[in-house]
């Protein structure tokens, strides 16, 4: 296989001519370039894409760190995707099951410079094992945290979670069951103070169970057989997301209610599956997330201060309210 030594050779001039051709430093003539470039096809030589970028000191390459798949996590990473790549960086995708060390892989090609920055969308590590690497380059996260040393795009789901339970409120709902996601998530309790808020506010009075733990569709599914099986029916019940909104009306239905006559139900969002069921649910402006995400990563890295987009959540009503 040719080398930077043989090409040299060949064309009469140094190895650091060769090296300039190779990272299109300006200060090579056309015709010194044109030669060097013809070699390098003859004897089919392929630059080390490593060696070109520790030359340059950047990748162009951003990590995006995941426990799992979810239709609100790629929806996120098609959008951080297109931004990126609109810029000239190409995406490394970690997928980690919750295990740290595959995270740990991650941070650790930060580290060596074989990555330029990483979004953590999910983790798995404490957040004190993430900031330990933050001086290697930016870490991104989209989950809300209390750590302010790691930039976040999270977004206030206490209003998010006011804005759909006024809604209930205002169709007439009183008896309104909610769901909460992952337990101990920072979102979970702020979605359970603004119900605990909401309640206090119109003085209602609600004894139902507390469910946690529910962001799939057959969690929704399970959750209408509880539902079925109660004496003292919620009139109205607002799901972790969109999934379980779902499994829960399709339970229903295999049992032959209806939503919203027998019960209302709105989501948390507004994922395809809500456009398919039909099914009122908060907007969730991922795409945008994502792309002040990569605006974060790029002023960091450039050191530039480029204005983020202001976000919002917004109801969106459809027919299962």
């Amino acid at each position: 296989m040719a080398n930077i030594s043989e090409i040299a050779r060949l064309a009469g001039v140094s190895t650091a001519t060769i090296s300039r051709v190779i990272n299109r430093h300006p200060y090579v003539s056309e015709s010194t370039r044109k030669k060097v470039i013809e070699i390098m096809e003859q004897l089919d030589y392929v630059p080390n894409g490593n060696a070109i970028s520790l030359k340059k000191g950047a990748t162009c390459l951003i990590g995006i760190v995941a426990v799992a798949f979810n239709p609100l996590l790629i929806r996120f990473i098609q959008a951080f995707t297109h931004s990126a790549e609109k810029h000239g960086f190409n995406i490394t995708l970690f997928i980690t099951n919750g295990q740290v060390e595959k995270e740990l892989v991650a941070l650790e090609m930060l580290k060596r410079k074989q990555l330029d920055a990483i979004v953590c969308v999910l983790r798995s590590n404490e957040w004190k094992v993430i900031e330990s690497y933050t001086k290697y380059g930016p870490i991104v996260t989209w989950q809300r945290l209390e750590n302010t040393n790691i930039p976040s795009v999270f977004m206030d789901q206490y209003e998010a979670y006011g804005i759909g339970l006024e809604h209930l409120y205002l169709k007439g709902y009183r008896e309104i069951l909610s769901v909460y996601p992952i337990s101990n998530g920072l979102n979970t309790k702020e979605r359970m103070r603004a119900y605990a808020d909401f309640i206090t506010k119109y003085k209602l009075t609600v004894d139902f169970p507390n469910f946690q733990d529910m962001i799939y569709v057959r969690d929704g599914e399970e959750l209408a057989k509880w539902w079925i099986a109660q004496t003292n029916r919620p009139d109205a019940i607002f799901c972790a997301n969109d999934e379980v909104a779902a499994g829960f009306i399709a339970e229903l239905r295999r049992s032959k209610f209806s939503v919203p006559g027998d019960v209302g139900i709105i989501g948390f969002d507004n994922t395809e599956v809500a456009h398919l069921f039909d099914l009122t649910t908060i907007h969730y402006p991922v795409d945008q997330q994502a792309e002040n995400a990569f605006t974060i990563i790029q002023n960091m890295l450039d050191t530039t201060t480029k204005e983020l987009i202001p976000l919002k959540y917004t109801l969106v009503e459809r027919q299962s309210t």
